[in-house]
């Protein structure tokens, strides 16, 4: 599949890959998933939703960079404009893990989006990370950078409880021989014991047009996101919102809580086996984790249907 156009920031303000649907249709979703917006696991999502009938803009801060500092904001912006003058009139995004944090905090700021499908989210801006390969460590945390800014200014957010090289050697450290591919849990927890999660911090989800899903699997190993998730719905029933929304949980899952479907696209052959190898739960509990992805499958063609 190849994108029938690429954008730049320098030339159009962001960049991503615009990967229109075959048949008509005029709604589209903005893709957050992947390294690039080029990447298998990028244009395994497009594939999924046109066979439901939406366009895409997959989208990442670069080429190849699962890096997230300092990320504009307004170039969400940019690619919701540039879908508006392709004749879109509904725009969605979907997000996974730290894209999904982004998603939601995208759909805080842009009421044109009116669908946000977010697995294994975080409720609060994360501090800003590298993925450079710095004295050998796979990730560092950014120095005074958040994972977003808005206007040039970095968003408020919860900083990470190491600096570098700690902060790689802590994560080494609590995956080493949990059967594990990353286990980050710990971490994030530490980060909230030493600084409480502040209100500005929170994304504001109450500010959310449309409908969202929150997704997550309580055996997750990177965070805590069901209580995350329930967090997010306990301030949405809390604060005045003009969003439905709905919260789908689950004891098994892993971080990689997908629908059946996608999985099946993403890893055509040995898809168990995979998911076993990169997480102790889905060895351990092959048959719930597939039970739920089958039913996030089923809830998100319901929810999609009525979008």
């Amino acid at each position: 599949m190849r994108p029938k156009r690429m954008f730049s920031p320098e030339a159009d303000g962001f960049y991503g890959a615009y990967y229109p649907c075959k048949t008509p249709s005029d709604h589209a979703l903005i893709v957050m998933l992947g390294d690039s917006s080029d990447d298998y696991l990028a244009k395994t999502g497009v594939r999924w939703l046109h066979r439901r009938g939406y366009s895409c803009i997959a989208m990442s801060p670069a080429k190849a960079d699962y890096g997230h500092h300092n990320y504009p904001l307004e170039r969400f912006g940019a690619a919701i404009a540039f879908l508006k003058a392709q004749g879109i009139s509904k725009i969605g995004i979907i997000g996974a893990s730290t894209t999904a944090m982004l998603a939601l905090i995208a759909a805080s700021y842009y009421p044109e989006i009116t669908m946000t499908l977010a697995f294994s989210p975080s409720d609060f801006v994360m501090e800003g990370f590298y993925r450079d390969g710095l004295d050998g460590a796979t990730e560092r945390p950014g120095d005074g950078e958040s994972t977003v800014s808005w206007r040039g200014e970095p968003l408020p957010y919860l900083p990470f409880a190491y600096r570098h090289p700690e902060y790689w050697q802590m994560i080494q450290k609590e995956t080493k021989g949990t059967g594990n591919l990353m286990c980050s849990r710990g971490l994030f927890d530490e980060s909230e014991r030493r600084h409480p999660v502040q209100e500005d911090e929170r994304i504001k989800v109450e500010r959310v047009r449309g409908h969202i899903v929150l997704i997550g699997a309580e055996d997750d190993t990177l965070w805590d996101t069901c209580t995350y998730i329930r967090r997010m719905v306990e301030r949405l029933e809390s604060h005045p919102h003009e969003c439905t929304y709905e919260a789908l949980t689950y004891e098994f899952g892993t971080h990689f809580i997908f629908p059946e479907s996608m999985l099946r696209m993403l890893l055509p052959a040995g898809s168990r086996f995979v998911l076993g190898r990169a997480f102790r739960s889905a060895k351990d509990h092959p048959v719930e984790c597939r039970q739920a992805r089958i039913d996030i499958d089923r809830r998100l063609d319901q929810v999609l249907m009525r979008w």
